[in-house]
């Protein structure tokens, strides 16, 4: 069992509210699934998005969790 695994993944909202990873993730998801497919946003526009909804994380923070729902870079998703 990793040491990982004894902690929950929590992020505090700006509004102090602390949520869970998941509804970060759940956020990130939408975004991209609602994103125009001809112009996808890169991983700093879905970062200044979430400040808008109260997220204060890094640019390094979108991409894990991004990473982490098998959802490709901009470049990759974008439709031509």
């Amino acid at each position: 069992m990793s040491l990982k695994s004894f902690f929950n993944s929590k992020i505090v909202k700006k509004s102090g509210k602390i949520v869970g990873a998941d509804e970060l993730k759940n956020t990130i998801k939408e975004i991209i699934k609602s994103e125009d497919k001809n112009k996808p946003y890169s991983d700093l526009e879905i970062v200044k998005l979430l400040d808008k909804e109260g997220f204060s994380i890094a640019r390094r923070t979108v991409a894990k969790y991004r990473e982490q729902l098998d959802l490709p870079v901009a470049r990759l998703r974008k439709e031509i």
